[in-house]
């Protein structure tokens, strides 16, 4: 969860609860070292935020897939 603490239009953020997040990872270390992941997040913007977004014509809910390498030296 973000929070802002005042409007600041020139960004898209507005006051208060901003954005609300939530991901989920699935990993599987080959060595303790190095351990590729693929994931998914979902976004969601609420508020004076989500105005922001759909004004300038976008939709306040995202889920975006993830995939990246762990690596532990």
């Amino acid at each position: 969860m973000n929070f802002a603490v005042q409007d600041v239009a020139e960004f898209g953020v507005g006051s208060g609860l901003s954005t609300a997040e939530l991901g989920a990872r699935l990993r599987y270390e080959i060595k303790r070292e190095f351990a590729p992941y693929i994931g998914v997040d979902w976004t969601r913007s609420v508020g004076q935020t989500a105005d922001f977004v759909r004004a300038d014509g976008g939709d306040p809910s995202s889920v975006s897939f993830v995939a990246g390498l762990r690596l532990w030296f």
